[in-house]
C-alpha cells in the first residue's frame, strides 16, 4: 500500500470515527453513520463460513476484508472476533456449542449457540459470596469445563506455614494435570487473540474503525446466563429468602466488572467502547421494581464508572421488546451512551431519548433474509425519517445479520446513500 493510500485511509478512518462520535454526542455529522451488525454473513458472502471464526482465522479475516471491499459504505462494525475451537475442545466447554466442534449439530454458517445450564445451585449463593475465587476454582470450572477437574482440589487451610509443604493444594497429580491442560488452552486462545488483533489492524488500516473494543454484561445477566440459568434466576427472584442473595450478588458483580475495566483508563486507542448485550431485562421478564433494583441499578453503576473514566462509550445493546424500560434508559448523562434496540417503537424511543442518548437498531434481519427489496427500501427510509432528524442516530439492524438476499443488502445501502445525508 502506497503512502498516498495510507494517508487517504487514515483520513477516511478519522472521518468515519468522527461521524460515530458526533452522533453519540447527539450531533449531526455529514450523514447518518452506518454501523450494521454484520456477523456470519461476512464469511457466507465471501466463500467462508462461521466455522472459520473458530478454526481458520486467516480465511475468516480475509473474508472480512473482501466483504468491506464489496460493501464499503459502512462506518464501523465489520472487524471479526475469533474464538478458538481447539481451546474449547480441550476444555470440554459446555456453555456453548459451536460450528466445527466434533459432533456438533450447529450449522457451519451459524453463530455459536448458548446452552442453558445452571452451573450453580440455589443453596450455593452464600459460598459464591463468601469465596468467589474458591467457588470458581472448585465448583464452577469443573462443571462448565469438565476436562478441567483438577482445580477442585485447590484448597488452602489455616495453619503453620514453615516451608513449601504449604503449597500441597497446588501440586497434587490432578491439579498438575489441569495446569498442563490450561497451558495448552492458553496457547490456543492466544492464537485467536493474535488473529483478532492482526485483522483489526488491517481493517483499521483500510480506514474502518472497530465499534467494539471490549465486552461486558449487565450483572443480572451474568448471574442468569452463566450461573443460575433463565429458569433458575426466575425462581430466585420470586423466593423472598433468596432475593437478598440475588441483590447482593448482582451488586458484587458490578463492582468486580468496574475493577476489571480499569485498564480503559490507560489504554491508548482512538475509540473506546464497551459492548453490553442485555439478555434478561426485556419487557415482561421482571416487574418494574425488580428491574430497577436488580437489573438497572447495577448496570447503571457500571455505565457511570465508564463515563467517569473519560472517553469510554457504554454501548448498550437491548434484546427483545424494551418499550416499558425506556424511562429507565433516560437516567444517564446526555451524549455519553449509545442504545441499540431490537424491538421497540422507534418513534417513541426517539422522543424519549432525544437530547439524552444516541439510538440505533430496529431494521429487521428476518426481513433482510425473507422480505422484498421494496420492503427494505421502505423500512430503511422509515428509520431515517423517524430517527435521524436532530441527530443522535446510528443506522443498524435489529440483531446480528447472518444471511440476507443480495438485492436486499444492495437496496439498503442504496437507500442510505439517497436519504442518509443531513
Amino acid at each position: 500500500m502506497s503512502e498516498e493510500q495510507m494517508g487517504g485511509n487514515f483520513a477516511a478512518l478519522g472521518q468515519r470515527l468522527g461521524r460515530i462520535k458526533t452522533a453519540v454526542a447527539l450531533g449531526q455529522p455529514d450523514r447518518v453513520p452506518v454501523q450494521p451488525f454484520f456477523d456470519g454473513i461476512i464469511t457466507r458472502y465471501t466463500g467462508g463460513s462461521y466455522e472459520d471464526h473458530f478454526y481458520n482465522f486467516e480465511k475468516a479475516g480475509n473474508c472480512a476484508i473482501e466483504f468491506l471491499k464489496r460493501y464499503p459504505n459502512v462506518d464501523a462494525g465489520c472487524v471479526p472476533l475469533f474464538y478458538s475451537g481447539p481451546a474449547n475442545e480441550l476444555a470440554g466447554t459446555r456453555i456453548i456449542d459451536w460450528p466445527g466442534r466434533p459432533g456438533s449439530k450447529v450449522d457451519k454458517y451459524s453463530t455459536h449457540q448458548i446452552h442453558e445450564i445452571a452451573f450453580m445451585e440455589q443453596e450455593e449463593y452464600p459460598e459464591l459470596l463468601s469465596d468467589y475465587t474458591g467457588f470458581m476454582l472448585r465448583k464452577y470450572i469443573p462443571r462448565a469445563f469438565p476436562n478441567i477437574q483438577g482445580t477442585q482440589n485447590i484448597v488452602f487451610a489455616d495453619g503453620t506455614i514453615l516451608d513449601s509443604s504449604a503449597l500441597n493444594g497446588l501440586y497434587n497429580p490432578q491439579t498438575l494435570e489441569a495446569i498442563d491442560l490450561l497451558r495448552k488452552i492458553g496457547e490456543e486462545n492466544a492464537k485467536a487473540f493474535e488473529a483478532t488483533m492482526k485483522f483489526s489492524g488491517i481493517i483499521a488500516g483500510m480506514g474502518y474503525p472497530g465499534m467494539i473494543t471490549g465486552i461486558s454484561e449487565a450483572p443480572y445477566d451474568i448471574l442468569g446466563d452463566y450461573f443460575r440459568g433463565t429458569l433458575g434466576i426466575f425462581e430466585d427472584v420470586t423466593d423472598e429468602d433468596i432475593l437478598p442473595y440475588v441483590e447482593e450478588t448482582v451488586n458484587r458483580f458490578a463492582d468486580m466488572q468496574i475493577a476489571r475495566l480499569q485498564y480503559l483508563r490507560f489504554v491508548d486507542i482512538p475509540f473506546k467502547s464497551i459492548f453490553f448485550p442485555l439478555h434478561k431485562g426485556m419487557d415482561g421478564f421482571l416487574s418494574e421494581s425488580l428491574y430497577e433494583k436488580l437489573y438497572w441499578k447495577p448496570l447503571k453503576k457500571i455505565i457511570m464508572a465508564l463515563i467517569d473514566m473519560g472517553d469510554v462509550l457504554p454501548y448498550i445493546y437491548t434484546e427483545g421488546p424494551y418499550d416499558t424500560r425506556l424511562d429507565f434508559l433516560t437516567d444517564v448523562p446526555a451524549g455519553k451512551v449509545l442504545y441499540h434496540f431490537e424491538k421497540v417503537d422507534m418513534k417513541r424511543a426517539k422522543e424519549k431519548l432525544s437530547g439524552i442518548a444516541c439510538i440505533s437498531g430496529n431494521l429487521s434481519i428476518s426481513r433482510m433474509e425473507f422480505g422484498t427489496k421494496q420492503q427494505i427500501i421502505d423500512d430503511t427510509k422509515y428509520l431515517l425519517d423517524t430517527c435521524a432528524p436532530g441527530g443522535g442516530y446510528i443506522f443498524d439492524f435489529d440483531g446480528s445479520l447472518e444471511n440476507a438476499k443480495e438485492e436486499n443488502l444492495d437496496a439498503m445501502f442504496e437507500t442510505l446513500d439517497l436519504y442518509g445525508k443531513y
